[in-house]
């Protein structure tokens, strides 16, 4: 059974999740708009990603005979100024979910909680992906500091990416 301090930790991390889906789908709509159909893939299976993940959560608290109690979503950003500003974004909101996942398992240490830290584990090293794969992609469009071939050349990349089921 799962206790009442980490079922509420995984409830509010199920409701930080949909909300990053959310703000990536509007990253991906924002991109779209602006004509890189690229970008706008990327951002659009980091959505996907970010559903998978809320739902991995989910399932958890069913599978430890919790309850789940769904939380509004705050509304999400939807203009950027520049893809640079969108991944700046995107970067700083990465890192803020690894915090949020550390404090789910520092509620889980003090709850002595093992099979929650064991579960946790997947998501810390998902979050040393994420942050890695976001901050690559925003030094590069630094790197090439406005230019139009550069962010073509980036854009036609990034539409390349597929979605990854999770384990």
């Amino acid at each position: 059974m799962i206790s009442e301090k980490v079922q509420k930790a995984i409830n509010d991390q199920i409701n930080a999740e949909l909300w990053s889906a959310y703000m990536y789908l509007s990253m991906s709509a924002y991109f779209q708009n602006e004509g890189f159909a690229g970008f706008a893939n990327w951002m659009r299976i980091q959505f996907e990603e970010e559903k998978m993940h809320a739902l991995k959560f989910f399932d958890y608290v069913n599978e430890r005979g919790g309850k789940i109690e769904l939380q509004p979503i705050d509304k999400v950003p939807h203009t950027w100024k520049d893809a640079a500003d969108a991944f700046r974004e995107t970067y700083k909101h990465e890192q803020v979910v690894t915090a949020l996942i550390y404090g789910v398992m520092d509620v889980a240490i003090a709850e002595k909680d093992y099979a929650t830290q064991s579960f946790l584990k997947w998501f810390i090293d998902e979050q040393v992906e994420e942050e890695a794969s976001a901050s690559d992609i925003l030094t590069r469009i630094e790197m090439i500091n406005g230019n139009g071939n550069g962010l073509f050349m980036l854009d036609r990349e990034l539409l390349t990416r597929t979605l990854d089921p999770i384990e």
